[in-house]
């Protein structure tokens, strides 16, 4: 433990649970559902409503080799090539052989997928895949579908859940187990303030961190509070360095800053091209697969062509689907283009990568324990050894939904556990607060260093602007610049800090380029020297301890010796 809190002021109520789960995604709800039908007693703390978080904005769908002639053995490949040699082959296994029944008992809860005339679930294709795997609901809204069903099934199974909450610290008792979280209701209501949820089991499934970069696809609510709880928890964390930046974010301007609306991959996997502003497929001999790349390699391809052409965005060009087809197939992602004033039935989209998917995570073994006794993660939070260095297109759904599903088989099994009293840290050290207006100042750091192309002088810059940052808390701010008041955004703040801190000195130490890490002062994949992952950790004195490991394998949590299973 590093004995690390945030500035916060103690709880003042409390409530017994035998499992908190902290975010309301399909990892979360899967995790609190398969909890609670197991007779356990099951919270769940989620930022803003049940149906706020990031699978609710998912377009495209979950892969999972349910198609005629499709095999897991060849989904685990596709897998593997898009994570650039750094998936744990195990990990993948476990996914792609676990992952049909999870989606049928998806479907079972009430998730209903898209059908053909036949009756079958409707299959697409996108970026990376070979075969059409890709089940999507209500056309391009299938996070909203599964979060509609497993947000209805919550409330029906009279699950526990306390909304607006937004989670500060884990609880340890005197042996440094999990004992709980602390956390933060905004607004009146059963509960308000800081208070804490006691239990001897936690999963964080708090989503992504895309909000450190000034464009992003996530919602406001993903500012990486669930790594940076975990990191002051004296958690690992690996991987960082791989954020994933969606190719086709719709573009609205250089100066756009949020979140941004999403072109899903779909739409090219359905046959829209990626044009130049002279309607030049450039995509064409760039890869096998064209506009069906891989993610990094379609987002590299765009940030090129916009460099060589000096233009701000490329086009995404659908009009040869007709106006039945994306009014029948793409409905969210048409509303949204003509909200803004386009329309893809009759102009090309104009695109450009935003920051979109964290491969990275808190580290964890093939049961979704922490280095921390008690404390699990699933879902985009969590680093599984699935992604490697790439994500594979509508591969997170369906790690959130499989891995939850484990994590509730190890707690319930390893139940009952009566959860020890939570200590206080002898001496506790609290993160000072950012100064007033931070949070803007490290996202627009974020994109200009550490967006899709990289290099030692932009790392070292964005590297040099946070430390000031971190510096100018430690001091409590200047005459001009006041540290900010405890609350909702200074806490969001301290956590992005956190998460950026980590995420630039993994890219600085990653001297290569692989996957959706894109050095230009290092433009080649070295699988001699950093075929390996890069862990870190908080120490108590409040610095980074980076590592790399000695080979492509994860070590093993402290609760698995010798063993990741």
């Amino acid at each position: 433990m590093t004995g690390i809190r945030l500035h916060a002021p103690a709880p003042g109520w409390a409530i017994d649970a035998d499992v908190v789960v902290v975010g309301s995604g399909v990892a979360g709800l899967t995790a609190a559902l398969r909890c609670t039908a197991a007779g356990l007693r099951t919270v769940v703390v989620t930022k803003a409503r049940l149906d706020d978080g990031s699978t609710r904005w998912a377009q495209g769908g979950i892969a999972a080799a349910l198609g005629e002639g499709d095999t897991p053995e060849q989904h685990l490949g596709d897998t593997l090539v898009a994570g650039a040699g750094l998936c744990d082959e195990e990990a993948v296994r476990l996914l792609v052989t676990e992952g049909p029944e999870a989606v049928r008992r998806l479907i079972a809860t009430g998730a209903d997928f898209d059908k053909t005339a036949e009756g079958e679930i409707a299959l697409t294709r996108e970026g990376g895949h070979h075969r059409r795997r890709i089940a999507h609901a209500g056309g391009d809204a299938t996070g909203a579908e599964i979060s509609r069903a497993l947000v209805e099934a919550i409330r029906d199974g009279g699950v526990r859940f306390i909304e607006h909450a937004l989670v500060l610290d884990l609880l340890t008792d005197a042996e440094g187990r999990t004992a709980g979280v602390t956390l933060h209701v905004m607004g009146e209501g059963q509960h308000d303030g800081v208070g804490a949820v006691h239990a001897p089991a936690v999963v964080l499934a708090t989503g992504g961190m895309g909000q450190v970069f000034s464009a992003t696809t996530n919602p406001a609510v993903s500012t990486g509070d669930g790594v940076a709880l975990a990191l002051r928890a004296g958690a690992e964390v690996s991987d960082l360095e791989f954020v994933q930046f969606h190719p086709t974010v719709l573009f609205l301007g250089a100066d756009a800053e949020g979140q941004q609306p999403l072109v899903s991959e779909a739409v090219r996997g359905e046959g829209a091209y990626l044009v130049d502003a002279d309607g030049v497929r450039f995509m064409l001999g760039q890869h096998e697969l064209a506009e069906l790349a891989p993610r990094d390699i379609v987002a590299k391809a765009i940030t090129r062509r916009m460099q060589e052409q000096g233009a701000e965005h490329m086009y995404l060009d659908g009009r040869h689907f007709g106006a039945e087809m994306w009014a029948e197939r793409f409905p969210t992602i048409l509303a949204a283009c003509r909200l803004h004033g386009i329309d893809p039935v009759t102009e090309p989209i104009p695109v450009a990568p935003a920051a979109h998917y964290a491969s990275g995570g808190i580290r964890t073994d093939l049961r979704g324990r922490t280095t921390v006794p008690g404390l699990y993660a699933c879902g985009e939070v969590a680093c599984t050894g699935v992604h490697g260095a790439n994500r594979l297109a509508s591969n997170s759904l369906l790690e959130g939904l499989v891995f939850a599903e484990r994590i509730a088989e190890e707690i319930t099994a390893a139940a009952p556990r009566v959860p020890g009293a939570a200590v206080p840290h002898p001496a506790p050290v609290t993160l000072p607060l950012p100064v007033a207006g931070a949070r803007t100042r490290i996202q627009r750091v974020m994109t200009a260093g550490a967006g899709v192309l990289r290099s030692a002088s932009s790392l070292r810059e964005a590297a040099e602007a946070l430390d000031a940052l971190h510096s100018d808390a430690l001091a409590g701010g200047s005459d001009d610049t006041k540290s900010a008041e405890p609350g909702v955004e200074s806490w969001e703040t301290t956590n992005l800090l956190c998460v950026a801190r980590v995420l630039v000195a993994a890219a600085r130490r990653r001297e290569e380029t692989r996957g959706c890490h894109w050095r230009e002062d290092h433009p080649d994949r070295d699988d001699t020297a950093w075929r390996r992952h890069l862990v870190v950790r908080l120490t108590p004195e409040r610095t980074l301890d980076v590592r790399t490991t000695d080979t492509a394998d994860f070590p093993p949590t402290a609760d698995a010796p010798g063993s990741r299973k």
